[in-house]
């Protein structure tokens, strides 16, 4: 019986918000890889891509994912490149059903626009639309692969969308909850 819900997708599809929400409506624990890793590197994840680069940011995911998974009755919210590794969808698969959340590149270019977040992928592109698009592109087929569930967001809110991938949960064989 797997017991952790792993939210994967590319940023500002909703991971976090919606990952905070469904815990809540399950009463579980909500874990943040990319918080585990800002605790792990002991800084924040703009000065590690900046002091360090993108190669230690995904050394150091890939320990935060290892405890992560790790745990029981929790709702994990993944940072947007966590698929790029299979190291962590299979560790992330073992003991949970993976739930990609998707939007429209123009859904996604409002949500990050909107949010004061520092995107360290995004920090230097000259047109960030076009960059969401080569990043979505470029992830597609990893997010299409470890997903177990797909989830639209686009027209969603977050409760909304919350709603959706607790009523695929119920449906999908061998998930642990009966909420």
């Amino acid at each position: 019986m797997k017991n952790n819900v792993a939210l994967i997708g590319f940023m500002g599809t909703g991971k976090s918000a919606v990952g905070r929400l469904l815990a809540q409506k399950i009463d579980w624990k909500f874990v943040e890889t990319d918080n585990l890793v800002e605790q792990i590197a002991g800084k924040k994840i703009p000065d590690i891509f900046r002091e360090d680069g993108e190669i230690r940011f995904r050394e150091l995911e890939i320990e935060a994912v290892k405890q992560a998974a790790a745990g029981k009755n929790q709702v994990i919210a993944c940072g947007g490149g966590v698929v790029l590794n299979t190291i962590n969808i299979s560790r992330l698969k073992q003991n949970g059903v993976v739930v990609l959340l998707t939007a429209a590149p123009s859904t996604i270019l409002r949500r990050v626009s909107a949010d004061k977040t520092v995107r360290p992928l995004l920090k230097d592109a000259g047109d960030t639309g076009e960059r969401i698009r080569e990043l979505m592109k470029l992830r597609q087929p990893f997010y299409s692969r470890a997903a177990d569930i797909v989830v639209h967001t686009s027209r969603l809110n977050m409760e909304q969308t919350a709603e959706s991938v607790l009523k695929e949960l119920k449906n999908y064989a061998g998930f642990g909850i009966t909420q």
